[in-house]
């Protein structure tokens, strides 16, 4: 889509998504927004890449908000941690999170963040990826279930939070840091500095 198409006046900023990492960070970076969250179905289609499955279903959540707010520019997004191309979203008890980190222990592994971006009410919008790689320290089970009594592993994709103690469990990291967390902020400021034209 080209620039062309961009409103050019500011416009009403919402976010579809009440994770507060996502919330801290717009807020962290001067934005003033709303929060939304709209009740949408997400895919689970594993024929697609890590890259169009969270731009898909980022774009399923800022849609449904732009028609809940038409006037509005909604952003949406969508995170997973993938290992060897398989992903790891939330787990859904303690005992499937400890096995989680079980198989991040020690290796490295990506991290997809698809980010939508829609307005005039659902009609018009643009989506991007952005892909960090994450690399864990070596990890006994005394560790993880050190780390999942500081942290709440529940509401993580792959049962961890950089941004949470990390240091207990990440030896690096390259790409974007905040992609991790769940937000890219680099590539989402320069997209949104298109529209306060």
């Amino acid at each position: 889509m080209s620039d062309a198409k961009f409103p050019k006046a500011k416009m009403q900023l919402v976010l579809a998504s009440q994770s507060p990492r996502r919330v801290h960070l717009m807020r962290e970076a001067g934005y003033k927004f709303d929060i939304l969250v709209p009740e949408v179905e997400e895919a689970h289609d594993g024929s697609l890449s890590p890259e169009d499955l969270t731009v898909e279903n980022a774009r399923r959540k800022a849609v449904a908000g732009a028609l809940l707010h038409p006037d509005a520019l909604v952003i949406g997004a969508d995170t997973l941690v993938y290992l060897d191309s398989e992903p790891l979203g939330k787990p859904e008890n303690l005992d499937e999170a400890l096995a989680m980190l079980r198989r991040l222990s020690g290796r490295s592994h990506e991290v997809c963040t698809g980010v939508y971006l829609a307005w005039d009410g659902g009609r018009q919008g643009r989506g991007f990826h952005v892909v960090s790689q994450v690399v864990f320290k070596a990890l006994d089970d005394d560790l993880i279930r050190g780390y999942h009594s500081l942290v709440n592993p529940l509401d993580k994709a792959g049962a961890y939070g950089i941004q949470e103690h990390g240091n207990m469990i990440i030896a690096g990291h390259q790409g974007s840091w905040t992609n991790v967390m769940g937000l890219p902020m680099e590539r989402l400021t320069k997209e949104l500095e298109k529209f306060a034209r």
